[in-house]
Protein backbone atom coordinates (compact mmCIF):
# COMPACT_ATOMS: atom_id res chain seq x y z
CA UNK A 1 0.00 0.00 0.00
CA UNK A 2 1.30 3.28 -0.57
CA UNK A 3 1.71 6.26 1.90
CA UNK A 4 0.35 9.75 -0.02
CA UNK A 5 1.28 13.51 1.17
CA UNK A 6 -1.64 15.75 2.10
CA UNK A 7 -0.92 17.22 -1.07
CA UNK A 8 -0.62 14.37 -3.30
CA UNK A 9 -4.86 13.86 -3.40
CA UNK A 10 -4.18 14.25 -7.44
CA UNK A 11 -1.87 12.02 -7.93
CA UNK A 12 -3.39 9.66 -5.87
CA UNK A 13 -6.28 10.06 -7.89
CA UNK A 14 -4.50 9.44 -10.91
CA UNK A 15 -2.59 6.37 -10.29
CA UNK A 16 -5.74 4.66 -8.51
CA UNK A 17 -7.59 4.86 -12.46
CA UNK A 18 -4.29 3.79 -13.45
CA UNK A 19 -3.90 0.77 -11.73
CA UNK A 20 -7.80 0.13 -11.94
CA UNK A 21 -7.14 0.42 -16.26
CA UNK A 22 -3.79 -1.50 -15.94
CA UNK A 23 -6.10 -4.92 -14.24
CA UNK A 24 -9.38 -4.50 -15.73
CA UNK A 25 -10.86 -8.13 -15.36
CA UNK A 26 -11.34 -6.18 -11.56
CA UNK A 27 -14.43 -4.30 -12.90
CA UNK A 28 -17.60 -5.75 -13.82
CA UNK A 29 -17.95 -5.39 -18.38
CA UNK A 30 -14.68 -4.99 -18.99
CA UNK A 31 -12.43 -7.61 -20.78
CA UNK A 32 -9.70 -5.92 -22.63
CA UNK A 33 -6.91 -3.54 -21.88
CA UNK A 34 -7.49 0.15 -22.90
CA UNK A 35 -3.45 0.89 -23.85
CA UNK A 36 -4.77 4.32 -25.38
CA UNK A 37 -6.12 5.72 -21.92
CA UNK A 38 -3.41 4.21 -19.77
CA UNK A 39 -0.98 6.03 -22.01
CA UNK A 40 -2.86 9.35 -21.93
CA UNK A 41 -3.41 8.92 -17.91
CA UNK A 42 0.20 8.60 -16.92
CA UNK A 43 1.18 11.08 -19.45
CA UNK A 44 -1.26 13.05 -17.18
CA UNK A 45 0.04 11.28 -13.65
CA UNK A 46 3.70 12.52 -14.79
CA UNK A 47 2.63 15.74 -15.85
CA UNK A 48 0.76 16.32 -12.49
CA UNK A 49 4.07 14.80 -10.83
CA UNK A 50 6.52 17.18 -12.40
CA UNK A 51 4.28 20.55 -11.79
CA UNK A 52 3.70 19.49 -8.08
CA UNK A 53 7.02 18.49 -6.88
CA UNK A 54 8.69 21.74 -9.44
CA UNK A 55 7.04 24.30 -7.06
CA UNK A 56 7.08 22.50 -3.55
CA UNK A 57 7.40 25.04 -0.65
CA UNK A 58 9.76 24.35 2.21
CA UNK A 59 7.08 22.78 4.06
CA UNK A 60 6.63 20.48 1.08
CA UNK A 61 9.85 19.61 1.30
CA UNK A 62 10.21 19.07 4.57
CA UNK A 63 7.19 15.94 4.34
CA UNK A 64 8.73 14.85 1.39
CA UNK A 65 12.08 14.32 2.93
CA UNK A 66 9.75 12.48 6.09
CA UNK A 67 8.52 10.32 3.77
CA UNK A 68 8.14 6.91 5.14
CA UNK A 69 8.67 5.15 2.13
CA UNK A 70 11.87 7.32 1.59
CA UNK A 71 15.00 4.96 0.92
CA UNK A 72 17.00 4.62 4.04
CA UNK A 73 20.47 4.09 4.89
CA UNK A 74 20.40 0.58 5.11
CA UNK A 75 19.36 0.55 1.58
CA UNK A 76 22.01 2.60 0.36
CA UNK A 77 24.58 0.56 2.54
CA UNK A 78 22.75 -2.81 1.25
CA UNK A 79 23.26 -2.17 -2.71
CA UNK A 80 26.13 0.26 -3.14
CA UNK A 81 28.68 -1.30 -0.77
CA UNK A 82 30.06 -4.84 -0.84
CA UNK A 83 31.72 -7.04 1.90
CA UNK A 84 29.95 -4.31 4.83
CA UNK A 85 31.11 -5.63 7.98
CA UNK A 86 28.86 -4.27 10.88
CA UNK A 87 30.97 -2.94 14.02
CA UNK A 88 29.43 -1.98 17.11
CA UNK A 89 29.52 -0.46 20.52
CA UNK A 90 31.58 2.49 21.49
CA UNK A 91 34.31 0.60 24.20
CA UNK A 92 32.54 2.68 27.35
CA UNK A 93 28.74 2.06 27.68
CA UNK A 94 26.95 -0.05 25.12
CA UNK A 95 25.57 -0.44 21.35
CA UNK A 96 23.34 2.43 19.93
CA UNK A 97 21.09 0.59 16.91
CA UNK A 98 20.33 3.89 15.50
CA UNK A 99 23.48 4.26 13.56
CA UNK A 100 25.11 1.89 11.43
CA UNK A 101 28.69 1.41 11.21
CA UNK A 102 31.26 -0.32 9.16
CA UNK A 103 33.93 -1.03 7.09
CA UNK A 104 33.40 -1.66 3.58
CA UNK A 105 34.12 -2.23 -0.33
CA UNK A 106 33.49 0.24 -3.10
CA UNK A 107 34.29 -0.68 -6.34
CA UNK A 108 37.46 -2.66 -5.09
CA UNK A 109 38.66 0.13 -2.66
CA UNK A 110 37.89 0.15 1.29
CA UNK A 111 35.66 2.37 2.81
CA UNK A 112 34.30 3.67 6.25
CA UNK A 113 30.68 3.51 5.69
CA UNK A 114 27.99 5.44 8.82
CA UNK A 115 24.58 5.52 8.42
CA UNK A 116 21.58 6.63 10.86
CA UNK A 117 18.92 4.16 10.38
CA UNK A 118 15.18 5.64 10.90
CA UNK A 119 13.81 2.28 10.09
CA UNK A 120 11.51 0.82 8.10
CA UNK A 121 8.80 -0.42 10.19
CA UNK A 122 6.90 0.66 13.83
CA UNK A 123 9.13 -2.26 15.66
CA UNK A 124 12.26 -1.38 14.02
CA UNK A 125 11.87 2.02 14.30
CA UNK A 126 11.24 1.65 17.95
CA UNK A 127 14.57 -0.32 17.79
CA UNK A 128 16.42 2.41 15.61
CA UNK A 129 15.34 5.05 17.97
CA UNK A 130 13.87 6.87 14.98
CA UNK A 131 17.09 7.49 13.52
CA UNK A 132 17.78 9.52 16.82
CA UNK A 133 21.44 8.50 18.12
CA UNK A 134 22.93 8.23 21.52
CA UNK A 135 26.10 9.58 23.22
CA UNK A 136 27.50 6.09 22.06
CA UNK A 137 26.36 5.97 19.05
CA UNK A 138 28.89 9.32 18.60
CA UNK A 139 31.12 7.76 20.68
CA UNK A 140 31.22 4.52 18.03
CA UNK A 141 31.45 6.87 15.19
CA UNK A 142 34.75 8.65 16.40
CA UNK A 143 36.22 5.26 17.04
CA UNK A 144 35.74 3.88 14.02
CA UNK A 145 36.43 7.42 12.55
CA UNK A 146 39.53 7.51 14.21
CA UNK A 147 40.47 4.18 12.95
CA UNK A 148 39.90 4.70 9.45
CA UNK A 149 42.02 8.26 9.57
CA UNK A 150 44.78 5.57 10.84
CA UNK A 151 44.89 3.36 7.96
CA UNK A 152 43.90 6.29 5.43
CA UNK A 153 40.26 4.75 4.58
CA UNK A 154 37.93 7.44 3.64
CA UNK A 155 34.37 8.02 5.02
CA UNK A 156 31.03 8.03 4.06
CA UNK A 157 28.38 9.18 5.91
CA UNK A 158 24.47 9.03 5.21
CA UNK A 159 22.70 11.52 7.47
CA UNK A 160 19.20 11.28 8.16
CA UNK A 161 17.99 11.87 11.45
CA UNK A 162 15.24 14.15 13.06
CA UNK A 163 18.55 15.22 15.86
CA UNK A 164 20.21 13.72 18.22
CA UNK A 165 17.82 11.62 21.24
CA UNK A 166 17.13 14.21 24.16
CA UNK A 167 16.65 12.00 26.71
CA UNK A 168 17.18 12.37 30.49
CA UNK A 169 19.51 9.02 30.25
CA UNK A 170 21.35 10.31 27.02
CA UNK A 171 21.92 13.84 28.94
CA UNK A 172 23.16 12.37 32.07
CA UNK A 173 25.73 9.88 29.85
CA UNK A 174 27.36 12.92 27.86
CA UNK A 175 25.01 13.79 24.83
CA UNK A 176 26.34 17.50 24.39
CA UNK A 177 30.21 16.49 24.99
CA UNK A 178 29.70 13.59 22.55
CA UNK A 179 28.48 15.34 19.99
CA UNK A 180 31.31 18.42 20.16
CA UNK A 181 34.07 15.58 20.20
CA UNK A 182 32.42 13.70 17.00
CA UNK A 183 32.55 17.29 15.35
CA UNK A 184 36.11 17.82 16.09
CA UNK A 185 37.07 14.40 15.54
CA UNK A 186 35.40 14.96 11.55
CA UNK A 187 37.59 18.35 11.49
CA UNK A 188 40.65 16.98 12.09
CA UNK A 189 40.51 13.64 9.81
CA UNK A 190 43.12 13.40 7.00
CA UNK A 191 41.34 11.29 5.05
CA UNK A 192 38.52 12.58 2.71
CA UNK A 193 35.30 12.57 4.23
CA UNK A 194 31.53 12.65 2.22
CA UNK A 195 28.25 13.39 4.19
CA UNK A 196 25.46 12.86 2.15
CA UNK A 197 21.68 13.73 3.57
CA UNK A 198 18.91 11.70 2.59
CA UNK A 199 16.29 12.71 4.55
CA UNK A 200 16.29 14.99 7.39
CA UNK A 201 19.34 16.57 8.53
CA UNK A 202 18.14 17.66 11.67
CA UNK A 203 20.76 19.98 14.75
CA UNK A 204 23.24 18.94 16.12
CA UNK A 205 22.22 15.03 15.73
CA UNK A 206 23.72 15.59 11.85
CA UNK A 207 26.22 18.21 12.35
CA UNK A 208 28.35 15.65 14.37
CA UNK A 209 28.47 13.97 11.38
CA UNK A 210 28.28 16.12 8.33
CA UNK A 211 31.47 18.09 9.33
CA UNK A 212 32.79 16.84 6.06
CA UNK A 213 35.13 17.87 3.49
CA UNK A 214 31.60 17.45 1.13
CA UNK A 215 28.19 17.74 2.03
CA UNK A 216 26.25 16.96 -0.35
CA UNK A 217 21.78 16.55 -0.07
CA UNK A 218 19.46 14.54 -2.43
CA UNK A 219 17.09 17.07 -3.76
CA UNK A 220 14.26 16.96 -1.59
CA UNK A 221 16.23 16.62 1.56
CA UNK A 222 16.67 19.22 4.54
CA UNK A 223 19.03 20.29 6.96
CA UNK A 224 18.78 22.78 9.65
CA UNK A 225 19.45 23.48 13.40
CA UNK A 226 16.05 22.50 14.60
CA UNK A 227 12.82 21.11 13.03
CA UNK A 228 10.45 23.91 12.10
CA UNK A 229 8.03 23.01 14.50
CA UNK A 230 10.67 23.30 16.83
CA UNK A 231 11.45 26.91 15.34
CA UNK A 232 7.90 27.67 15.27
CA UNK A 233 7.19 26.63 18.71
CA UNK A 234 9.74 28.90 20.19
CA UNK A 235 9.60 31.55 18.24
CA UNK A 236 5.49 31.99 17.91
CA UNK A 237 4.50 29.88 20.69
CA UNK A 238 2.61 27.67 17.78
CA UNK A 239 3.69 25.21 16.41
CA UNK A 240 1.67 25.38 13.32
CA UNK A 241 3.77 28.16 12.25
CA UNK A 242 5.85 25.54 10.86
CA UNK A 243 5.43 26.67 7.41
CA UNK A 244 6.95 30.46 8.44
CA UNK A 245 9.38 28.45 10.31
CA UNK A 246 10.09 26.34 7.44
CA UNK A 247 10.63 29.50 5.40
CA UNK A 248 12.58 31.44 7.16
CA UNK A 249 15.30 28.88 8.04
CA UNK A 250 16.21 28.05 4.86
CA UNK A 251 16.53 24.13 4.80
CA UNK A 252 16.25 23.22 1.66
CA UNK A 253 18.71 22.14 -0.63
CA UNK A 254 18.39 24.60 -3.23
CA UNK A 255 18.65 27.23 -0.51
CA UNK A 256 21.53 25.91 1.37
CA UNK A 257 23.84 25.42 -1.85
CA UNK A 258 23.04 29.09 -2.96
CA UNK A 259 24.25 30.34 1.14
CA UNK A 260 27.34 27.73 0.24
CA UNK A 261 26.30 25.38 3.31
CA UNK A 262 26.58 22.33 1.00
CA UNK A 263 28.40 21.29 -1.64
CA UNK A 264 26.57 19.97 -4.24
CA UNK A 265 22.32 18.58 -4.70
CA UNK A 266 21.86 15.11 -6.10
CA UNK A 267 19.09 15.31 -8.32
CA UNK A 268 15.85 12.66 -7.34
CA UNK A 269 13.16 11.09 -9.87
CA UNK A 270 10.02 13.09 -10.20
CA UNK A 271 8.10 12.79 -7.20
CA UNK A 272 10.71 12.19 -5.15
CA UNK A 273 13.27 9.51 -4.26
CA UNK A 274 10.62 6.87 -2.63
CA UNK A 275 9.30 6.38 -6.57
CA UNK A 276 11.89 5.20 -8.46
CA UNK A 277 14.74 4.06 -5.70
CA UNK A 278 16.95 2.30 -8.02
CA UNK A 279 17.48 6.11 -10.35
CA UNK A 280 18.77 7.58 -6.65
CA UNK A 281 21.02 4.70 -5.57
CA UNK A 282 22.22 5.38 -9.26
CA UNK A 283 22.60 9.08 -8.64
CA UNK A 284 24.30 8.79 -5.49
CA UNK A 285 26.51 5.94 -6.45
CA UNK A 286 28.03 8.62 -9.31
CA UNK A 287 28.10 11.58 -6.76
CA UNK A 288 30.06 9.29 -4.54
CA UNK A 289 32.47 8.23 -7.72
CA UNK A 290 33.54 11.52 -8.41
CA UNK A 291 33.84 13.12 -4.86
CA UNK A 292 36.41 10.35 -3.90
CA UNK A 293 38.23 10.73 -7.11
CA UNK A 294 38.48 14.31 -6.34
CA UNK A 295 40.66 13.48 -3.49
CA UNK A 296 43.00 10.67 -4.68
CA UNK A 297 45.41 13.20 -5.59
CA UNK A 298 45.64 15.32 -2.49
CA UNK A 299 47.98 15.32 0.09
CA UNK A 300 46.62 14.93 3.97
CA UNK A 301 47.01 18.50 4.99
CA UNK A 302 45.63 20.23 1.78
CA UNK A 303 42.05 17.55 2.83
CA UNK A 304 42.62 19.12 5.98
CA UNK A 305 42.86 22.80 4.54
CA UNK A 306 40.20 22.29 2.77
CA UNK A 307 37.82 21.17 4.91
CA UNK A 308 38.72 23.85 7.50
CA UNK A 309 38.53 26.57 5.22
CA UNK A 310 35.00 25.47 3.63
CA UNK A 311 33.27 25.91 6.99
CA UNK A 312 34.89 29.34 7.78
CA UNK A 313 34.03 30.44 4.06
CA UNK A 314 30.53 29.76 4.89
CA UNK A 315 28.45 33.00 5.68
CA UNK A 316 31.30 35.39 4.83
CA UNK A 317 31.24 36.02 1.93
CA UNK A 318 29.18 39.03 2.19
CA UNK A 319 31.22 39.60 5.41
CA UNK A 320 33.79 42.33 6.36
CA UNK A 321 36.91 40.60 5.08
CA UNK A 322 38.70 40.96 1.26
CA UNK A 323 39.47 37.47 0.64
CA UNK A 324 38.24 34.12 1.66
CA UNK A 325 41.27 32.43 0.05
CA UNK A 326 42.96 32.14 3.24
CA UNK A 327 41.18 31.50 6.18
CA UNK A 328 43.04 28.79 7.93
CA UNK A 329 45.27 31.11 9.42
CA UNK A 330 42.05 32.54 10.91
CA UNK A 331 43.59 36.36 10.20
CA UNK A 332 41.38 39.67 10.23
CA UNK A 333 43.88 42.11 9.92
CA UNK A 334 42.50 42.87 6.56
CA UNK A 335 39.38 43.89 7.69
CA UNK A 336 39.83 47.62 8.57
CA UNK A 337 36.80 50.26 9.85
CA UNK A 338 36.82 51.97 6.78
CA UNK A 339 36.24 48.58 4.46
CA UNK A 340 33.23 47.69 7.30
CA UNK A 341 31.61 51.57 6.55
CA UNK A 342 32.04 50.62 2.48
CA UNK A 343 29.19 48.53 2.73
CA UNK A 344 25.82 50.65 3.23
CA UNK A 345 24.41 47.58 5.02
CA UNK A 346 27.24 47.63 7.69
CA UNK A 347 26.78 51.52 7.80
CA UNK A 348 23.16 51.18 8.99
CA UNK A 349 23.82 48.35 10.98
CA UNK A 350 26.97 50.62 12.75
CA UNK A 351 24.77 53.44 12.92
CA UNK A 352 22.00 51.66 15.16
CA UNK A 353 24.37 50.51 17.10
CA UNK A 354 26.32 53.83 17.66
CA UNK A 355 22.30 55.57 18.18
CA UNK A 356 21.36 53.10 20.79
CA UNK A 357 24.49 53.29 22.47
CA UNK A 358 23.81 57.25 22.84
CA UNK A 359 20.49 56.64 24.28
CA UNK A 360 21.62 53.99 26.44
CA UNK A 361 24.09 57.18 27.87
CA UNK A 362 21.64 59.79 28.45
CA UNK A 363 19.13 57.69 30.06
CA UNK A 364 22.28 56.61 32.56
CA UNK A 365 23.20 60.20 32.42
Amino acid sequence: MKNYLNFETDIKDLENELEKLKDPYNQSGLSEVDTQKISKTQDELDEKLKSIYSNLDPWQTTMVARHEDRPKSKFFIDNLFEDFISLSGDRYYGEDKSVLTGFAKFYGKSVLVIGQEKGQDLDSRIERNFGMMRPEGYRKTIRLMELADKFKIPIISFIDTPGAYPGVGAEERGQAEAIARSIECCMKLKVPTISIVIGEGGSGGAIALASSNKVVMLENAIYSVISPEGCATILWRDPKKMLDAAKAMKLSAKDLLELNVIDEIIQEPIGGAHRDKDKTLQNVKNSIIYNLKTYEQMTSEEIINERKNKFLKIGRDKGFIDSTDELSSLDYKKASFQSILKSKKNLIIFSTVLVILLISLLIII
